[in-house]
């Protein structure tokens, strides 16, 4: 019964698999949907998005499922607005945006105002999980969601993050290892001392907190959900495997890359965000990373490359766009969520009854 257990009963799914809440359009309603009616758990990647806007998809996605789906929010980030490096960050991308034709776009002072409206849709639309990353909702905010029967995920790149989350009340903590696509959601500790691997992580997290504990990082196919359960995870979340899905809203040079790439070819780097993420290795990462340390913090050095990322997309410049993967391209395919969900499944329960 391997499917069985706290995590999916609490969540009210068949299989302990989750679709990852990837921001930037990735998760479509469409794909968050398949996921859910597929006895997974789709999940969106609501991070960068207006609660207005936010409050309009989640309608979408009521009309295609009724089964349980999540949203992840980011804990805002208050950064020190530093016109030096601004500056310094604007000469460098000037070149991309010349050449592209994007404009230099106004940076403004992070507010927490969009945050506190996007805890209030998620409690309206009464939302089955509200998972958080790049830190730790305050016990207010969790006390809320809870008295609202919302279950609240955290997430984790260190033992003592973990540990952290639990204090705060959360009832399960994704625990992201250094093989995970995409930004780093550490928030105690610096960025190099938390690139601890998933298969190091999970075990050792399983033993330090009481909460459910969810494998992340590198997990594509059947040999690792029940890698991940084996070592102590009760479920395991995916990110880069739903990326390639059909239904996913990513880019098509983004899909491709994935596709296409290998285990050695993803690197960290805080080239497009001013905050480390795993992606796909490319020019824009080669050229600006002699600069790294002088960038913006996130979210200023997001906001600086927005437009070129965004233009560079339409104009196919695979080079210039930010390709977020995980360190197993190698496993990725391109076929419906319901399917890949499917087989990993099927995978699972052929590896089980081989024993």
């Amino acid at each position: 019964m391997w499917n069985n257990n706290k995590v999916t009963k609490s969540l009210g799914i068949t299989y302990p698999i989750i679709q990852a809440g990837m921001a930037g359009g990735t998760t479509t309603p469409e794909l968050i949907a398949a996921v859910s009616n597929a006895g997974g758990l789709g999940t969106l990647g609501a991070g960068y998005m207006r609660a207005e806007d936010m409050r309009e998809v989640i309608k979408k996605i009521k009309k295609l499922t009724d089964q349980p789906f999540g949203v992840n929010l980011f804990i805002p980030e208050v950064s020190e607005i530093s016109k030096d490096k601004i500056k310094k960050a604007n000469e460098l991308l000037r070149p991309y945006r010349e050449e592209l034709h994007v404009v230099e776009p106004e940076v403004k002072e992070v507010s927490t105002a969009n945050f506190d409206k996007q805890v209030e849709v998620i409690i309206q639309e009464a939302i089955a999980v509200c998972s958080f990353t790049f830190g730790v909702p305050s016990k207010n905010i969790v006390q809320r969601l809870q008295k609202e029967n919302i279950i609240v995920m955290g997430t984790a790149t260190t033992v003592r993050e973990a540990i952290i989350n639990e204090e705060c009340g959360v009832d399960m903590v994704v625990m992201q290892g250094s093989e995970a696509g995409g930004h780093r959601g550490t928030f105690s500790g610096s960025f190099s001392d938390s690139m601890i691997g998933t298969m190091s992580l999970v075990p050792q997290a399983a033993d330090h907190v009481h909460i459910p504990v969810i494998a992340a990082g590198g997990i594509m196919d059947g040999r690792g959900v029940l890698a991940a359960l084996t070592l102590g995870a009760q479920a395991v979340q995916m990110g880069t495997a739903f990326v390639t899905a059909v239904e996913s809203g990513a880019k098509t040079q983004h899909i491709d890359a994935i596709l296409e790439s290998t285990e050695d070819q993803t690197v960290i780097t805080s080239v497009f965000s001013g905050k480390p993420a795993r992606g796909i290795q490319n020019d824009f990462i080669r050229e600006i990373k002699p600069y790294e340390e002088d960038l913006p913090d996130y979210p200023i050095m997001n906001t600086l490359t927005t437009g070129i990322r965004s233009e560079a997309a339409k104009q196919n410049r695979p080079e210039w766009i930010h390709l977020w993967s995980g360190q197993s391209p190698r496993l990725s395919t391109r076929q419906h969520a319901a399917a890949l969900l499917s087989d990993i499944v099927l995978q699972v329960e052929n590896i089980i009854s081989n024993r």
